[in-house]
Order: C-alpha cells, then structure tokens, then sequence
C-alpha cells in the first residue's frame, strides 16, 4: 500500500520553503518551480497543493502571520500573570520587527505581500483585513491599560494605537542596517515608558 501523505505537514514544508526563497533571494524569485525545488518536491506535487503563484503566496503569508502569532503567545506565557500592557506590547513589536532570526523571515515575507499587495486589488483587501485584526489587537491592549488604571480615561486610544503601530516601521531600518537591534528596542522602550508614565 503506498503511504499515506501528510498533507498539513507537507503544505508547511511549502510554505517554510517559500520563506527561505523569499528570505534568501527576494519575492520576485519565489516561483512555484523554485520554490519546488528549495522544498524537495516536484513542480506537479506543488501544482496539487496550490494551482497558481498567487494562492501558493497567500498561503505563505498566511503561515507567516500564523507563526508571529505563535512566538507572541509564548512570549506572553513568559511574563508575569497578569501581564503589564508594557510588556504585552513590547512582546508584539519584539516579534513583529525582524529583531532575531526566528522573526526575520516572516517579517520579510509579509513585508514584500505588502509591496505586491500595492500592485493587486484582491491582495490588497486580504492584506488591509489582516491588518486591521493586528490594529485591533493593539488597540484592544490599550483599552485594557485604560479599564485597568494603567492608562488614564482621558487616553485617546485610536491615537496611542497608530503610534504603537508606527514602531512596526523601524522593520525597514533594521533589514538595510540603518539601526542595530539594540537601537530599536531603545526606541520600543522609551515610547512605552513615556506612554505608561514609566521611569527607565
């Protein structure tokens, strides 16, 4: 009897090879034959899965956005219960930025679905969807921080969200060495300490 084939397992080593490509050699070389290759598996193996570039892309971001999710609940276990709406959000921009290598290929390819979702109205709605559920986490923290007495009433939510979000932008500065690591997590540092009136 031919044995059975994983397929969760083997869509996940897909979309881990088309990371590495992306990471390695940039989203203009992930093709399906290419990202075949790196994977170990036939261009007709990888058609089963995903008949087209595009789907075989949505799903490695997809899978991306998964795994950042991941790192973020295990870090967030780390910390002490119940945790400082500090820490939480420095936790998601910790593993939102490619500040160790274990964030630097999804940031990389969710960046560069960013870039071809500019270019592509479909992509570009299922792109602004998954973005508008990350800002709604962000701001759902610092409604807590408000309920909880860690912020005052008087905190204009929407606008400590989009400021919070606007250190995602350092992700480009740390990909070119504009920044260290280190000058990153400064700036991390010192805008939530200033939010939640902290001292260094």
């Amino acid at each position: 009897m031919p044995k059975p084939v994983n397929h969760h397992a083997r869509r996940q080593l897909i979309a881990q090879a088309l990371w590495r490509v992306v990471d390695e050699q940039g989203w203009s070389k992930a093709t399906m034959r290419e990202v075949a290759r790196e994977a170990g598996v036939s261009l007709g193996q990888l058609q089963h899965y995903f008949s087209s570039r595009a789907q075989m892309l949505a799903f490695g971001v997809e899978c991306a956005s998964e795994e950042t999710a991941r790192r973020v609940g295990e870090a967030l276990e780390q910390l002490s219960q119940p945790p400082h709406p500090r820490d939480v959000l420095r936790a998601v921009l910790y593993e939102m930025l490619p500040l160790h290598p274990g964030a630097r290929a999804t940031s990389r390819m969710q960046a560069a679905y960013v870039l071809e979702a500019m270019h592509d109205g479909a992509l570009a709605e299922r792109v602004s969807e998954g973005m508008r559920g990350g800002r709604a986490m962000v701001e759902e923290c610092i409604r807590d921080a408000v309920r909880i007495g860690h912020l005052p009433e008087s905190t204009d939510v929407a606008l400590e969200t989009d400021l919070v979000l606007a250190l995602t932008g350092l992700g480009p500065l740390l990909e070119l060495n504009v920044i260290e690591p280190g000058a990153a997590l400064a700036a991390i540092d010192r805008h939530l300490e200033r939010l939640f009136d902290l001292r260094p």
